[in-house]
C-alpha cells in the first residue's frame, strides 16, 4: 500500500495528469507515423529506382510470373559414309510405363491397367520388345499394385522405337485394354548395327541439370571426338503466360532459333564396310583369339574405306559392350604393338635407296650373333634353307637377311624409321592415338627393328608407311573424314589427300612391290604361297608373325604371336592397301585372314571398276557449250 501511495504522490508532484499524458502520447504517435511514412516513401523510391528487393530483381520476378520459356532442341548432325548413306542419325525413342491408379479415368472410361489384364499387358510388351522378360514385367505390375503405387516403369523398356510403340498401342486397342503409356526421349539410331563401331562410336542421352532437358552426348568414337561439331546449339522461345501458367497466343517476345549440328561424311564405303563386317563375323566364329582387325585403304588418297575389329559391339542395342572380353580401345590408333615381319618391306626399300641391296646376292640364313644375343630365322629349328638370295630373304621372311641389311645401312635405317613416321602420331583426329616408341639406343635393338621387333607402332603408322610403298614413294596420311557439311551456314570443309613425306624413291617401291609378289607366287620361297589372290590382278603381299612384348619381356606360350599380312593390289599400280592382324589365336589357321582379305579385295576392285566406268559416263554425257 505504501508503494502505491508513493507512486500517486510522484505523479501528483510532476503534474502528470491523464489529459496531459494523452496529449503527449498523441504527439509521439503522430511523430512516429510521420517518420514511418517518410521511411516508407524513401524505401518505395529506392525500390522504384533500383528495382531490387532483398537482392531480388522485381523485373525478374515479374517476368518469372508472367513470362515463360521453352528450349528448342538442335538436331544432332548425321554421320554418313562417303556416298551419303546414313551411319548415325537422330530419332525419337520411348520408355514405357504402366498407370495402376484406379483414379486415372476419363469419365467412366478406365485408363489405368486393370489387374485382370496384367498378364495380357506383360505378354504384349515381351512379344514386341526383345529385351523385356514377360515374367519380370508381370512381377513389377503385381508388386506395384500391392504397394498401391500410382505408376511403375517397365524394366528394360527404355529405348522403344516408334514402330514398337505403334505395335503395342495397336495390340492394346485390338484387345480393348489400357494402362500402358510412353515417355518420349531423344535418341540416336545406327541403322547398320555393327559398322566400324569403335570408329563411329555412339551417343547417349544425358540430362542437363540447368534446364532439366535431355540431350545427346557422344560417348565413344567420332561421336565423342567430334561432339562439339555434331551437337549444334539449342535455341529458345520466350512468351507470355496467363495466371494459370499457360502460353498466351501471339505473345512470343523473343525467339532464338536452334542451330543444328554439322554433318560428317566419313571416308567409309558402306558397300565394302558391310561386307567386311560379314566376313569378320564369319572368321571370328571360327577362331578363338584375343582380337582381330582388318582395314582397307585407298592407296592413292590415304582414305580408309573400311575398317573393323573384333571383339566389337552394336551401338544401336549396346550389345557386346558388357561382354567379359570386350575391348574399349580403337585398336587402329590406341594399341601400341610390335608389328613383326611386315616391317621388312620398309627395311628392303631403305636398303635399296642406301645402295646396300643386291637382290641376287646370296647368304647363309639360320642365325646371326650380335654381341651377346643370337638372332634366328623363324625356320631355324625346322630345317632352315641352306642359302637365300636377298630377294628371297623378303618373301621367305628371313630375320638374318634383314639384320645384314640393317648393319650395312648403319645410321641410315634409324633415319628411315623416323622418315616413315614411326615414333610420332599420324594426327588422325581420333582420341587416344598413341605415338609409338622408337628402339632403345643399342646395337641389338636397332637390328631387331629391321624385322619389326623392339619398336612400338600403331596400325595407322603402319598404314602410313605402307602408303609410301604403294604410292611410289609419296607417303599419305590416313584419312577418316571426307568432309564436314554446315548446312546452317551453307558451308563445307573438304579433306584433301595429304602427303606427309617421301621416305623412299619411286624406283625402290617398284622393286619392293615386285619382290612382294614372290610371297604369294613362289611355291618354294613364299610364306603365303597361293593364299592371297584377286581375280585378274597381281597381288603384292608380306606376312608377319611377331612375338608379343609384355612387361619388358616376350610371351613364350605356343600361340603367343601376332599374325599379320599387308596386301597391295594391283602390284603395278596399287589401288588398295589392306592390312589384317590376328592376335594369339588358339591354333594357327592359315585360312582365317585370307577368308577376309580375298573376297573383300575382289569386291573392292569390282566396285572401283564400276565407279570408274560410271564416272567416265557422267563426264562424257555432260553438256558442253561450243562457241560459234
Amino acid at each position: 500500500m505504501r508503494m502505491i501511495e508513493k507512486i500517486r504522490q510522484y505523479f501528483k508532484k510532476k503534474n502528470l495528469s491523464t489529459r496531459n499524458n494523452r496529449k503527449k502520447v498523441g504527439i509521439i504517435l503522430f511523430a512516429t507515423s510521420i517518420g514511418l511514412f517518410f521511411l516508407f516513401v524513401a524505401r518505395l523510391s529506392y525500390i522504384v529506382v533500383v528495382g531490387d528487393v532483398a537482392g531480388e530483381s522485381l523485373e525478374t520476378q515479374t517476368k518469372n510470373l508472367y513470362q515463360g520459356s521453352e528450349v528448342v532442341k538442335a538436331k544432332r548432325g548425321t554421320i554418313y559414309d562417303r556416298n551419303g548413306e546414313a551411319i548415325a542419325e537422330d530419332a525419337t525413342s520411348y520408355s514405357l510405363y504402366a498407370v495402376l491408379s484406379e483414379n486415372y479415368r476419363n469419365g467412366d472410361e478406365k485408363l489405368y491397367a486393370e489387374q485382370k489384364n496384367f498378364e495380357k499387358l506383360a505378354e504384349i510388351i515381351s512379344d514386341t520388345v526383345e529385351d523385356v522378360d514377360e515374367d519380370d514385367t508381370l512381377d513389377v505390375l503385381e508388386e506395384g499394385a500391392e504397394e498401391d503405387r500410382y505408376q511403375v516403369d517397365i524394366p528394360n523398356a527404355k529405348s522403344i522405337s516408334l514402330q514398337q510403340r505403334e505395335e503395342i498401342e495397336s495390340e492394346m486397342e485390338d484387345q480393348d485394354i489400357a494402362g500402358l503409356y510412353f515417355t518420349e526421349h531423344p535418341s540416336r539410331i545406327y541403322p547398320n548395327g555393327v559398322f566400324s563401331s569403335h570408329f563411329i562410336g555412339y551417343a547417349d542421352v544425358q540430362n542437363e541439370e540447368d534446364t532439366d532437358q535431355e540431350s545427346l552426348v557422344g560417348r565413344m568414337g567420332i561421336e565423342k571426338d567430334y561432339d562439339d561439331i555434331l551437337k549444334g546449339k539449342d535455341g529458345r522461345i520466350i512468351y507470355q503466360k496467363d495466371n494459370y501458367q499457360n502460353p498466351l497466343p501471339g505473345t512470343v517476345a523473343e525467339s532464338q532459333a536452334a542451330v543444328d549440328g554439322q554433318d560428317i561424311y566419313t571416308t567409309l564405303d558402306s558397300r565394302l564396310q558391310s561386307y567386311l563386317e560379314t566376313l569378320m563375323d564369319q572368321a571370328w566364329e571360327d577362331v578363338n583369339a584375343q582380337d582381330m582387325t582388318a582395314v582397307l585403304m585407298d592407296a592413292e588418297s590415304g582414305e580408309i574405306v573400311s575398317m573393323s575389329q573384333r571383339p566389337t559391339f552394336n551401338p544401336e542395342t549396346k550389345r557386346g559392350i558388357n561382354d567379359e572380353d570386350f575391348v574399349w580401345s580403337n585398336l587402329f590408333v590406341e594399341d601400341n604393338y610390335e608389328p613383326g615381319s611386315t616391317m621388312k618391306i620398309m627395311t628392303v626399300a631403305s636398303a635399296i635407296d642406301n645402295g646396300v641391296f643386291d637382290p641376287d646376292e646370296t647368304y647363309e640364313p639360320g642365325e646371326i650373333d650380335l654381341l651377346d644375343t643370337t638372332i634366328r630365322d623363324w625356320d631355324y629349328q625346322r630345317g632352315a634353307k641352306p642359302s637365300l638370295t636377298m630377294r628371297q630373304a623378303l618373301s621367305w621372311s628371313s630375320n638374318v637377311g634383314m639384320v645384314k641389311l640393317e648393319q650395312r645401312m648403319k645410321e641410315g635405317w634409324q633415319r628411315s624409321l623416323q622418315e616413315f613416321g614411326f615414333g610420332r602420331s599420324t594426327h588422325s583426329g581420333l582420341s587416344g592415338e598413341k605415338s609409338g616408341t622408337l628402339p632403345e639406343d643399342n646395337v641389338v635393338s636397332h637390328a631387331m627393328t629391321s624385322f619389326g621387333q623392339a619398336i612400338g607402332v600403331t596400325q595407322f603408322q603402319m598404314l602410313q608407311a605402307f602408303s609410301a610403298i604403294a604410292n611410289d614413294g609419296e607417303m599419305l596420311k590416313p584419312q577418316v573424314i571426307d568432309k564436314i557439311v554446315d548446312e546452317a551456314n551453307n558451308d563445307q570443309t573438304v579433306t584433301e589427300p595429304e602427303v606427309v613425306g617421301h621416305p623412299v624413291s619411286e624406283e625402290a617401291t617398284e622393286d619392293v612391290r615386285e619382290y612382294m609378289r614372290d610371297t604369294v607366287e613362289s611355291e618354294e620361297y613364299g610364306t603365303a604361297y597361293d593364299q592371297y589372290r584377286v581375280p585378274n590382278e597381281n597381288v603384292s603381299a608380306k606376312t608377319g608373325t611377331a612375338q608379343i612384348s609384355q612387361d619388358g619381356s616376350y610371351l613364350n606360350g605356343q600361340g603367343d604371336y601376332l599374325h599379320s599380312v599387308v596386301l597391295m593390289t594391283p602390284s603395278e599400280d596399287p589401288q588398295y592397301v589392306m592390312y589384317l592382324t590376328l592376335d594369339r589365336p588358339d591354333q594357327e589357321d592359315t585360312d582365317v585372314l585370307p577368308s577376309i582379305a580375298n573376297p573383300l579385295l575382289e569386291q573392292a576392285m569390282d566396285l572401283h571398276d564400276v565407279d570408274e566406268t560410271e564416272g567416265n559416263e557422267e563426264t562424257s554425257n555432260e553438256e558442253v557449250e561450243v562457241e560459234d
